[in-house]
Parts: structure tokens; sequence; C-alpha cells
């Protein structure tokens, strides 16, 4: 048999530079909220007529945040909008076995075209909501409630929430080090380094430049990415955005890290303390508000620069802290950051200065004026966390007056069992997110909690890893 010459697949693989054009054209047409309708025209007529795509990576996410993907033949997909579903039975949080399909519904507004070398060529990417089998929102998926709270809010009110996250992370050597930290417990760092400092051909540079590039390329808006003040901890930050837009970027952020230290032959991983003696992760969630496009939390004579709308949206999430706490904080090993001794965001008052409040009140300018949330750990549910401190900061309870002038400084809680208490029995997120959404969630994080000691003590115990929501599967749930 002669060889067969020439090449066999041609499927798309897009230059960096055009990615970065393509992908922020149709940011900018998401954030100018093109209608629906007319996108979903001109996605579905680009996948008809671009051959070389050969499939659609569909995703969407868990109530505790995890990040699930579908890659759908284009072909099929082209065929079978509006009849996407799915076994909601395999997804923790989701449906049980009596009542499993569930549907996807593709939101057009998000369309990103990938780095051939991160996802493979021949791919596009969409988001997905996840529906019920007659077509309503599903009540678990957070992304939903977020996007039809948001619109809602742009509607009815004018008012735009705008999110940028500062989400710190770990460099480890070995693939899934995470999964095989039950076999040798303990991670090892790739660079000694410190705080914006490490050499410029080292692993964690190499890493962070990599990650960096893919950010650009998929329009995220890159501002500044360096080395934590943990040996090998890392942060790359990107320009604020609608909370929508900025929870799906959280969620590809942490996916391509994953990718590109994988194919590095490391891990990247977002566990909130990974290591005892050092700093833990954090994702600090700074949050505002525009109404015709003026930043409402600006003041230029408020204290602060603070206006008053501020400074109650501020007394709406203290007030609401101790109930909040397991949304910000949804791991047995986030309560491990929440340590005094390195910087850790745990005191339930706002400060200027004061690194260890939950609440910040950063530098800002009229067009940047913001609260900063300290507290959010960066295995948290960006779509959970993004609508609760949302609704919180405008809908949320007050304290009354008298108890506000005399608040002593309050600690949140220090373990997982306290804090789900406070969530479980929350009058005020039992009303917003619903009974059923609220004893679920508690249902996995009572479980999770009870596959680990019940005192946390000085080290790190393999069931707070091996159990972790992002990081357990079904053979390690199952070696409990």
């Amino acid at each position: 048999m002669n060889p067969v010459s020439g090449q066999l697949r041609d499927f798309l693989e897009i230059p960096y530079d055009q990615l970065e054009e393509m992908n922020g054209e149709a940011k900018q047409a998401r954030l100018n909220h093109v209608s629906v309708d007319k996108l979903r025209e001109q996605h579905t007529r680009y996948l008809v007529d671009e051959r070389r795509i050969k499939a659609v990576t569909v995703c969407f996410s868990d109530l505790e945040g995890r990040f699930h993907m579908l890659d759908y033949d284009k072909k099929f997909l082209l065929k079978s909008l509006g009849a996407l579903t799915f076994d909601g039975s395999s997804v923790r949080g989701y449906s049980s076995q009596n009542e499993s399909d569930l549907r996807l519904e593709l939101d057009w507004h998000t369309f990103y075209w990938l780095p051939a070398d991160v996802f493979g060529p021949g791919k596009v990417l969409i988001f997905a909501d996840v529906l019920t089998r007659d077509g309503r929102p599903y009540p678990s998926d957070l992304r939903g409630r977020l996007r039809a709270y948001s619109e809602s809010l742009r509607e009815k009110e004018g008012l735009v929430c705008n999110v940028a996250p500062e989400i710190e992370g770990f460099l480890f050597k070995g693939r899934y080090s995470e999964q095989h930290y039950v076999e040798r417990p303990h991670f090892e760092p790739v660079s000694i380094g410190g705080y914006f400092h490490s050499l410029p051909g080292d692993n964690l540079r190499a890493f962070i430049d990599s990650a960096a590039e893919v950010q650009r390329a998929m329009a995220f808006g890159n501002e500044k990415d360096h080395p934590e003040v943990a040996p090998s901890q890392f942060e790359m930050n990107f320009t604020y955005s609608e909370a929508i837009v900025c929870a799906d970027e959280v969620q590809l952020y942490k996916l391509l890290c994953r990718q590109v230290a994988s194919n590095m032959g490391m891990t990247a991983s977002f566990l909130p303390k990974p290591i005892i003696g050092m700093n833990g992760s954090g994702m600090h969630t700074n949050l505002s508000f525009t109404k015709d496009g003026q930043n409402i939390f600006w003041d230029a004579h408020g204290k602060d620069r603070l206006s008053a709308q501020g400074w109650q949206a501020a007394e709406r999430i203290l007030t609401s802290a101790d109930d909040l706490c397991l949304i910000l904080n949804p791991s047995v090993n986030a309560y491990r950051r929440l340590d005094p001794a390195f910087e850790a965001p745990n005191q339930i008052k706002i400060s200027a200065n004061n690194r260890s409040a939950l609440l910040r009140v950063p530098m800002f300018n009229e067009k940047s004026a913001r609260l900063e949330v300290r507290s959010v750990a960066p295995d948290a549910n960006p779509y959970l966390v993004f609508y609760a401190l949302m609704r919180t900061a405008l809908e949320g309870p007050l304290a009354p007056t008298d108890e506000t002038k005399r608040r002593r400084t309050r600690f949140l809680p220090d373990h997982i069992d306290d804090a789900i208490r406070a969530f479980k029995s929350s009058r005020y997120l039992n009303e917003m997110l619903g009974e059923t959404v609220v004893a679920k969630y508690a249902e996995l994080k009572q479980m999770q909690a009870d596959r680990c000691p019940k005192a946390l003590g000085t080290q790190i115990k393999v069931p707070e890893i091996q159990f972790h929501h992002e990081v357990t599967n079904q053979y390690l749930w199952g070696m409990f």
C-alpha cells in the first residue's frame, strides 16, 4: 500500500493575536447586550460555514462550582438545538435518579474561540444554563440565577454590578498532585521565591507567562500577574466586568491554569490552604454598581470617598456575614486560611487598611469606587458568590442602628460545621436561595465535613484534600 501524502486533518487553529481580536469583539457584543436572537443567528451561521470546526465544547457548573464540559459534534449540535440533555443524577447536588433528565440551553452571548495548543484544534466553547425537563430554570444552576437577576436589575432599575476578582493559586510539582495526595500526603512547590520575586526563567514564571498568554487570547483584559507571598504561589489579575461575564471568566481562568500547568507536568491548585505555615490563597472580590454609567459607590465628600449607598451595602454584607460564610468559604480546608497569623480576613468589620477585615475600602477614584470582599476562597462557586453578594448588598437585612453603634468586632466561623449551622438556619438565605437549594448545598458540605476529623489541628489531614469538591472523584470518594 502506498503511503498517503499530505495533511489528513485541517482543523481550526487561530494565532493568539487574532484570537484576542475575535474574542474581544464577541465580549464587547456581550457587554453591549446585543440581542440573543441576533447572536444565535450569527454564531450558528458561522458554525455552518466554518468547515474546520469539528466540535463545540458546552460548559456548565454544578451547585458547588465544579466545572463540567461536554464536547458536541458540531453537526449534531446544530441539529439538536433545544434538545441537549444530560444525566443530572451524575452531578453532585443536582437531580436524584428518578428525575435525572436535565436540559442545556446555550447562552449565545458566550462564544469563545480557543487556543488550539491548550484546548485542541477545531473547537469553540459556549456556556450553557441548566433547565428542568419541562424547560424551566433549574434552581440549583446558580449561573442561570445570576444571569436572570443581573438582567432584571439592568432592565428594571438600570443597575449593573461590576466584579473584579483577585484569584490566587499554587503551582506544585507533578500532574494531579491533589488526587495523589492520598498516596503521598504533601505538596512540593516548584519555586522557593516569594512576593513579586521569581527568576525570569523558572517554572513558576514560565507557567504564569504561558497562562497569561491564554488569558489574553481569550480577551480577559489582562492587568498584572506575579508570584504571590508564599513560595510557588501566583496571582493573575484581569479587568473588572459585569458579574455574569466575570463569573464565566473565573471558571475559564481556573480551567486554563490547570491545563497549562498539566502541559508542563505540574498542578495548578486552588485549595485555600494547601501548606501549613505559609499564606493561603484567596479570591478577593471587588464589587461595585453603576447606574446610567455612574458609579453609585463614589462620593467625593463621603467617608473614605465611599457613598452612603456604598456604606449601606457594606453594612448589609456585614450583618449577614455569618450566614454567607459557607458560600464564601465552602470547604473544610478553607477554614485553615481564616488564621489571623497569615493576614486572614476573618474579622467581621470594614476597614480602609486592615487586611484582616472581611471588607476593605481600597484606594479608588470616581470610576473604580468599590468594596473589596476579602474572605472569599478560590474554591468557591463564583456564580453563587456573586449572586449572594449582589443581592445582599442591595437587599440584605440591616442590623438595628443602636446595635451597629455598639458593635464589637466579631469573627467569622473558624470551622465548617459552625458555618453550615449558620447557613442552614439563615432565614434570609432560605428566602433568597430557596429551602431546597439551601438543603442540598448544606448536605453536600456536611457530607464532606463528616469525612474529615472534627478538629482541624495543626497539620493538614488527607481527607480534607481527598474529599474536597474540586479534587474528589468516584474512586477517591469510595475510599472512605
